[in-house]
């Protein structure tokens, strides 16, 4: 009685809290400014922190709020990273992944190391490229994520390699082992979008964990993983309740540990509980896949599956990301040698198979559309590398605070970054910048490009479900960002005159465990098409 109590008390308060979201006011008929000063001193948003830009296209300023101070950009911090990599990276360039067998070869008898190489390729996995709108409400098909790993099996078997007295490497080497940007929250750290940062991704460096209840109560739930790799075991702690009973599974997994804890209760009949899981070592589980589907194939591994890392040195991230550098041109990267420590004299460097992922410039859309940090983490560092020679955090926002201060001309005060992705809580930025960069980049030969990146009102990516009616509806072109209670939306808007207006809103510091900040942040946004 008390549990339909509660449920019917729930209902009331959600059709209520939907009522008066209908019967929100609009303030037609007040100009731009009284609009958003309405709108932010509303009871539900009225505490929070608000920051407005809008500009013409030209960057001639059209109302701010703000917009010189500082807040957390959350993922509006990845439109400074793929604006950069658009503006310096070769975006039509393919990266290639390969197995390389570096030993010697007698027949099909091959002694020595089988190396994955890792070559920053984000998408090795089984996303499908070009980005592929999913409809609001719709599921996404499911993803083969290790279709790459069983093509390359099935390659390095055409070159009639059968034995293999070594080991399976997966190397990620090409960027220095630098995995977790400055200041990312170690509770990020189980979770795939706290997954860390290497050269050779796997299926986002993440895996989906669902745990399904027993028969009966009293039973074990069991668990099944995607990929199906054993290269995590579970440690069940949970028990299966009888049909109708509390269901309340929680998960953990220490840091470096490949053991899960699974904890808690799930009721008979209740659907699976599913959670993405980050990848502690993406190169070693990388390893671990391909000589799984070497296996498959009859393939004898007498070895195992390792990961080479290269070191990592640097220290001092705040003094020297904020040095400038003197070019962006990019420079030649001199390819890594592969040494054979498992062999004799005669050992060779042999290119057993290779995967040619897409062009970079998929993966701008990628990343913008649907917000994914380990991909923008990916430009970060190749940025650092192809600029720099140095694949590291550090050495990408170098580049990016000279392009932006150098190029762009934006104030050096209004922006600092700790990573590409904006899951740093210390990354800080004014809406100015926004504004600037959007207007920038609007007089750029890849500026359109770049446009059609971002997520469209109530079509595709992380605005699908937002602007779902006219007039903003297939209008509204902005990237968005949550970060805890820190809020973002900056882009593109086209307006009721007919014209098209830059914006950028940042709201910090709103009530946690609502939504009332992002309505708002619609609200002024319609505002602006609105009245202009």
């Amino acid at each position: 009685m008390v549990r339909h109590s509660i449920v019917a008390a729930t209902l009331l308060v959600a059709a209520l809290c939907a009522q008066a979201q209908q019967s929100l006011p609009t303030y037609d008929g007040m100009p731009l400014a009284d609009r958003v000063a309405h709108i932010t001193n509303e009871p539900g948003v009225m505490r929070a922190h608000w920051g407005v830009s809008v500009t013409k296209m030209d960057g001639t300023p059209v109302f701010g709020l703000n917009d010189a101070q500082l807040f957390q950009p959350a993922s509006n911090a990845k439109l400074f990273t793929t604006a950069t990599a658009m503006a310096l990276l070769p975006v039509d360039e393919h990266l290639k992944t390969q197995v390389i067998g570096v030993g010697t070869y007698n027949g099909s008898t091959f002694t020595g190391d089988l190396v994955l190489k890792g070559a920053g390729d984000a998408n090795f996995s089984g996303r499908p490229v070009p980005f592929v709108r999913v409809p609001a409400g719709a599921t996404a098909p499911h993803r083969d994520e290790l279709r790459y790993i069983n093509e390359l099996a099935d390659k390095v078997k055409a070159a009639g390699i059968m034995q293999v007295n070594g080991n399976v490497v997966g190397d990620d080497s090409l960027f220095p082992n630098d995995p977790y940007p400055a200041d990312w929250s170690i509770d990020d750290a189980p979770w795939y979008y706290g997954a860390p940062i290497n050269a050779l991704m796997i299926a986002d460096n993440a895996f989906n964990l669902k745990v399904y209840p027993g028969t009966v109560a009293g039973s074990a739930p069991t668990v099944i993983m995607d990929p199906a790799l054993p290269f995590y075991t579970v440690d069940m702690q949970a028990k299966t309740t009888a049909k109708g009973g509390e269901s309340a599974l929680d998960i953990q997994r220490d840091m470096g540990s490949r053991v899960i804890r699974v904890y808690g209760m799930i009721a008979v009949g209740q659907p699976p509980y599913s959670q993405d899981m980050s990848i502690a070592d993406p190169a070693e589980y990388a390893a671990a896949a391909l000589k799984a589907a070497l296996e498959a194939r009859g393939i004898n591994i007498n070895g195992t599956a390792v990961a080479k890392h290269a070191p990592f040195y640097e220290t001092s991230f705040t003094r020297h990301s904020m040095e400038p550098l003197t070019s962006l041109s990019l420079i030649n990267i001199d390819p890594v040698v592969l040494g054979c420590t498992t062999c004799g004299p005669n050992w060779e460097n042999r290119t057993l198979a290779e995967h040619v992922g897409p062009r970079w410039g998929d993966d701008i859309t990628i990343t913008n559309k649907t917000s994914e940090n380990q991909h923008a983490e990916v430009f970060l560092r190749q940025l650092g590398l192809n600029i720099t020679g140095f694949g590291t955090s550090m050495q990408g926002e170098r580049v990016i605070r000279t392009f932006l201060t150098t190029r762009v001309r934006i104030d050096p005060d209004d922006f600092i970054f700790f990573d590409g992705s904006g899951l740093s809580g210390h990354d800080l930025v004014t809406p100015r910048a926004a504004t600037k960069l959007l207007a920038y980049a609007a007089t750029q030969p890849w500026g359109a490009f770049w446009k059609d990146s971002f997520p469209v009102g109530g079509e595709d990516g992380t605005l699908r479900a937002r602007f779902p009616a006219a007039p903003l509806k297939d209008h509204v072109f902005a990237k968005t960002g949550t970060l805890s209670e820190s809020r973002g939306l900056s882009g593109y808007v086209d307006c009721a005159s007919g014209q098209t207006l830059i914006f950028s809103i940042f709201v910090n510091a709103h009530t946690p465990r609502t939504s009332d900040d992002q309505k708002a942040m619609d609200r002024i946004v319609a505002a602006i098409a609105a009245t202009n």
